[in-house]
């Protein structure tokens, strides 16, 4: 399974079921997955070998696309409730990230100042002073937490640079009671690892982590594409729900999507 790629910057709207009308915001190579990560779970597909010579697209470029986008929607009365940088892999990768949002922030101002600016990133590189001050600056920043143990994580979502569960905990602290944390559940298997977030054990660390970082909200979801891994389960509805009201009873809104 060679995944789903955006072939250009700037992408939909599409109707969201997470963010509503949403505009994404494609920062990564449009010929390649590219993302610190290697989650089995990954609409994009597996991730390649890095490739120090990749093609990203600049940052005058995304500007350009991008006002270029939002002139055209206002001029026939669209609406637009949030512009996503999401796309092919992990969006904070991209050298002038912090440039880009600055840009950005810029742009919706001017032509859609009640919409909001998303971005949905793994957390890997959110400590990292440009990525971090501009992940403040916006709206919404999403950070993804799927594990409640180190084991799991490694299972579930390879990551493909020097860290670990808790530094990623640690590392999203800096936004406690701002940022929304999203959480896929899962189980099945990959060859002869089994792969399960659903277990009592870590659902309850995970339920830990949610209470130190005090999120605004958790959206919780199952897998909806198809994934690098086929032999994956989709998480029914009723045992989501039931993750769902044990952050709720915490005192946390959460939603299942």
């Amino acid at each position: 399974m060679s995944g789903f790629l955006f072939e250009q910057i700037i992408f939909g709207p599409v109707k969201s079921r997470r963010l509503g009308i949403s505009l994404g915001v494609n920062l990564l190579p449009t010929y390649k997955k590219h993302c610190t990560f290697n989650c089995v779970y990954c609409e994009c597909g597996w991730t390649p070998p890095e490739e120090p010579s990749a093609h990203f697209p600049t940052r005058q470029e995304i500007q350009a696309a991008l006002q270029d986008k939002l002139l055209g929607m206002q001029t026939k009365g669209s609406l637009l409730d949030s512009i996503t940088f999401a796309g092919n892999g992990e969006p904070t990768i991209h050298p002038h990230f912090e440039g880009i949002i600055h840009d950005t922030i810029q742009l919706r101002d001017l032509y859609y100042p009640d919409s909001k600016i998303s971005v949905l990133t793994n957390a890997s590189r959110i400590a990292l002073p440009g990525v971090s001050d501009a992940l403040m600056r916006i709206d919404q920043p999403i950070l993804k937490l799927d594990a409640g143990t180190e084991d799991t994580f490694v299972k579930l979502n390879k990551p493909r640079i020097t860290t670990s569960l808790e530094t990623l905990v640690d590392d999203m602290k800096l936004f406690r009671g701002k940022s929304i944390i999203q959480s896929l559940f899962v189980r099945g298997k990959h060859g002869e690892e089994i792969i399960d977030n659903t277990t009592d054990r870590e659902i309850r660390q995970w339920l830990h982590y949610i209470e130190i970082l005090q999120p605004r909200l958790v959206m919780i979801y199952p897998i909806a594409r198809s994934t690098p891994v086929e032999t994956l389960e989709v998480i029914p509805q009723e045992e989501l729900m039931e993750i769902a009201r044990r952050v709720q009873d915490m005192g946390i809104e959460a939603e299942v999507f």
